[in-house]
């Protein structure tokens, strides 16, 4: 992992390659961000190298040529190391670093540096180290023997076995304890979000840096931190939003960004649960970025593979105060209906968002008086977890409700069990 030096930062130089499908700006677009990346992780980067190929080599990911030609760049640049803007086989890096004689680092260990660096909570610093691990598994080069003073004993070597082996099945029992631990912080959160009444729920979701924390800021003075590089927030932060005289649960989640650890996604799923479970997302976009298009594109993706593509969404065109383009506005609303245009930072268009949010979860309800068995402490439970209990009556052995519940819930309010007709 990246170390910052008293004395003075990390130096890096950046390399890609690209298929004749990519046009090469895209490549250099890629690069930018991975330079981006790299500032966040501390580090500086000092050169960008570029190969157009079918393919990455399959043994050292650039080619023979181009390898020589970084071991020299290294060596003039006296570089600390090479990030490469894909993820790396580990022949491909023992080659690149064997011929450089520096250390190198691919995207996603370079991301995971990040969150490692930016993680706080329990539950955050769990997810990432275990990420971290199934990374790191099958790169092991004795690197992990530490692990041994934390759990072992007698008979915890077999005979005959090396040590590469011993350090696989030392990080294989570290991954299980930190799962079975993320599973019992996973309960804690659902005991918590079961906790907060019935209240609708709004997620902020968005490629990262799009201003989601600063929206957050602006909405309900939350006091996230907010900061103008990657990744600046990883824990999920919920608070309570007023709109329209109705309270509902706004939640600022982790931001995406391309190429994101698929064994990173994994161990945030539980944390991501905020996301899945919400009644409406307000997707952010940096509307400044020239990129904009491909990070709507990438964020929809990763919705998809947590579970979450079909909950309904606003897309929020944020720092608007930036474009000077009336005409480019009025594009971006011809091709996203029904999107929002704010700027978190002066409070621009925030009104008309709240309106937005107020519409859109208003019609998705429908008031009902439920009358239900007292005995049926799960069921009462269920209907203040999916709706907004207006009003509670006791009358002997029944508790009649009056409940704002979403349609979405209503065919399943009828199976529960002591649900009486009113």
């Amino acid at each position: 992992m990246i170390e910052i030096s008293d004395k003075r930062p990390e130096t890096a130089i950046l390399i890609g390659v690209f298929s004749l499908s990519i046009h090469r700006s895209r490549a250099e677009e890629h690069l930018d961000e991975l330079a981006l990346l790299t500032d966040t992780a501390g580090a500086t980067v000092i050169r960008k190298i570029l190969q157009q190929r079918d393919r990455p080599e399959v043994f050292s990911y650039i080619g023979k040529g181009k390898l020589q030609e970084l071991k020299a760049l290294v060596e003039e640049t006296n570089a600390d190391l090479v990030i490469v803007d894909d993820e790396l086989t580990p022949t491909q890096a023992r080659n690149i670093q064997k011929a450089t004689e520096t250390k190198v680092l691919d995207r996603p260990g370079l991301i995971l540096d990040i969150f490692a660096s930016r993680a706080k909570s329990a539950a955050s610093r769990t997810q990432v180290e275990v990420a971290q691990l199934e990374y790191i598994l099958p790169r092991l080069t004795r690197l992990w023997t530490h692990l041994s003073r934390q759990k072992g004993g007698v008979g915890t070597k077999g005979p005959g076995e090396t040590q590469i082996e011993t350090d696989r099945r030392l990080v294989g029992k570290r991954i299980a304890v930190l799962k079975d631990r993320l599973k019992t912080l996973g309960r804690q959160r659902e005991t918590q979000r079961h906790g907060r009444g019935g209240f609708a729920r709004v997620s902020l979701v968005g490629y990262t840096n799009a201003g989601k924390s600063s929206l957050m800021n602006a909405l309900v003075n939350a006091g996230v931190f907010a900061e103008d590089r990657l990744f600046a927030t990883l824990d999920a932060t919920v608070r309570r939003f007023e709109v329209d005289g109705r309270t509902l649960l706004l939640s600022d989640t982790v931001g995406f960004i391309r190429k994101l650890p698929h064994g990173l996604v994994e161990s945030f799923k539980s944390t991501l649960d905020e996301i899945r479970e919400s009644d409406l997302l307000l997707h952010v976009v940096d509307v400044s970025s020239a990129h904009a298009s491909d990070h709507i594109r990438v964020v929809r993706e990763t919705l998809r593979e947590i579970g979450a593509e079909e909950t309904p969404e606003i897309l929020v065109f944020n720092k608007v105060d930036r474009i000077d383009s009336a005409d480019r506005l009025t594009a971006i609303r011809n091709d996203h209906p029904g999107c929002r245009f704010v700027s978190a930072m002066r409070g621009i268009g925030l009104d008309d968002l709240k309106g937005a949010v107020s519409e859109r979860l208003s019609p998705d309800e429908t008031t009902l008086t439920l009358r239900v068995d007292a005995a049926q402490g799960r069921s009462l439970a269920r209907i203040h977890e999916w709706g907004r209990v207006e009003q509670t009556d006791y009358e002997e052995d029944i508790v009649r409700l009056r409940v704002n519940l979403p349609n979405r819930y209503l065919d399943r309010v009828n199976t529960l069990p002591g649900v009486l007709p009113a």
